[in-house]
């Protein structure tokens, strides 16, 4: 059978190369890109009109056509359209137009219409992504806040270590993906620039005017390069890097979250409807929502060196390998990313931190340590690593002795400070004020320490930050909406038949 798309071969696809290849690849474009590809077309047809090329009874004809373009009009076929979308919908919009138009889609390319139609699908989806990024973090700023002055013991080497608060540590987390966010940001206005004008890779003989073009499909400029605009899939992996960077970061906390989930630990809870059971064991509670994230998070890595791995060593230039086998997982990475981001704002919503467990700890251990060695050498000139030694001894003595930090033990400590040559008076005094419990949280002095009052600057300074980027992200998800807006008026106007000064131009 003759194929009209092409005078080059003479046969369709093989039935193999379509039940494996072509149809799927066809379907998930049509699920997930089509809406780009009929805006895409649009704004090419009024680029026609404007260029008269087309004229404006027989672009009415065209517009209409891809009205009805929808999910159940556009069907693969190898031997009408190759099983290709653009093909695919050529053919329906020519099978509603009373008559050939000659100059519809001449000096065009599927290259560029189709990198076009991936960065507008791409962008949306990372928007929807970062959204639900800003959302953990409105969570993770409203648990801070609760817990800021709540004492409980910070872990390094896996052995308790120094008295921090859940709001210190949160502040932390909630940091980090304030940072993340800011980086999302940025990578979404580095990836929103229009590839079309490119054509196949070398740029197109009409002159089209690629800023009316990039304006009215909501880019923020057109790629500068023909060649980079269809041959470039970086923002893939700008995306599927950054994703399986962050993806780090959420496995180390809830790596943390389901430690002090522990029976042995014990320093949180989860409600019922988050917790899981044991068929096998009535006495558990188990909280596997934590290992799904933490699972979850495994898979974006893994994405993203499919996607590292499916563009090395390929030409820089247009190539299925690059442009569709490589993102073949593109909208799993989404999907994936944004139920782990759900998930975890729901255990932030509804976590609970077992306050008395976390302070009995802390009156446990000898977090006091430390302050004790900073007191003996600014209030009695010992020299700090003997103040370190005298501190160390004393501490081991007192857990020989079954001495709690507080009160402490007086006897312990002089005899501590006679050995190392020091006369020290009212040791008393001293050991009370290294191991008060509330003390010793207000006790560190610098910038973005535990102290209470500075994590409240940090998390001031955080939702300041965070409402910042909140307004970035409106900004832009309002621009492609009022894009949206802008492009159904222009199309109504212009299925209405009125006349305006210049469609094309006032479209934008």
């Amino acid at each position: 059978m003759s194929v009209k798309l092409t005078g080059r071969i003479a046969s369709t696809p093989s039935r193999l190369l379509h039940d494996e290849v072509l149809e799927p690849q066809f379907k998930y474009e049509r699920d997930h890109l089509l809406p780009g590809y009929i805006q895409i077309e649009f704004a090419m047809l009024l680029e026609y009109v404007r260029m008269g090329l087309i004229t404006r009874r027989d672009a009415l004809h065209i517009a209409k056509a891809l009205q009805a373009a929808t999910h159940d009009t556009v069907a693969p076929d190898p031997g009408r359209n190759m099983s290709d979308i653009s093909f695919a919908l050529e053919r329906h919009i020519e099978g509603l137009l009373p008559g050939p138009v000659p100059c519809w889609h001449m000096d065009r390319s599927r290259n560029d219409v189709q990198a076009c139609a991936q960065v507008m699908f791409g962008r949306a989806q990372w928007l929807e992504t970062t959204g639900e990024l800003g959302q953990l973090i409105q969570s993770m700023h409203t648990l801070a806040v609760q817990y800021r002055s709540v004492p409980m013991p910070g872990y390094t080497h896996y052995q308790s270590a120094q008295m921090i608060t859940p709001g210190f540590y949160l502040s932390s987390i909630n940091g980090e993906f304030l940072q993340a966010m800011n980086r999302w940001i940025q990578i979404y206005d580095e990836m929103n620039q229009c590839p079309l004008g490119a054509g196949a890779m070398a740029g197109v003989e009409l002159p089209w005017n690629r800023q009316r073009l990039s304006k009215l499909l909501g880019f923020r400029q057109p790629r500068t390069n023909a060649l980079s605009a269809v041959a470039s899939r970086e923002w893939v992996l700008r995306i599927a890097g950054e994703l399986s960077t962050f993806s780090v970061l959420v496995s180390r906390f809830v790596t943390d979250l389901i430690q002090w989930g522990s029976s042995e630990m014990n320093f949180l809870q989860l409600p019922d409807e988050l917790s899981g059971i044991s068929s096998a064991m009535p006495q558990k509670k188990n909280y596997p929502i934590l290992e799904r994230i933490r699972g979850k998070s495994a898979h974006l890595p893994a994405f993203y060196m499919d996607m590292l791995l499916g563009q090395r060593n390929t030409a820089f230039t247009n190539l299925v390998e690059t442009s569709k086998e490589a993102g073949t997982h593109l909208l799993t990475l989404f999907q994936q990313t944004k139920t782990l981001l759900r998930l975890l704002k729901a255990v932030i919503d509804h976590l609970q931190f077992n306050e008395e467990r976390l302070l009995s700890i802390c009156r446990r251990d000898f977090f006091g340590g430390f302050t004790l060695a900073n007191l003996l050498t600014l209030e009695h000139e010992i020299p700090y690593r003997t103040a370190q030694v005298i501190a160390g001894r004393y501490i081991v003595r007192a857990l020989e002795h079954g001495v709690s930090p507080e009160p402490g033990d007086p006897r312990l400590l002089n005899e501590a400070c006679a050995e190392a040559g020091f006369q020290v008076p009212d040791t008393a005094a001293l050991l009370a004020a290294s191991f008060d419990v509330q003390g010793g949280l207000y006790a560190k002095k610098s910038t973005g320490s535990t102290n209470p009052e500075e994590v409240q600057q940090m998390l001031t300074a955080q939702r300041e930050l965070a409402e910042e980027l909140q307004l970035e992200w409106q900004d832009r998800q309002g621009q492609l909406q009022a894009i949206e807006e802008r492009r159904e008026r222009v199309m109504k106007r212009f299925l209405s038949g009125k006349q305006g000064k210049d469609v094309s131009v006032d479209a934008v």
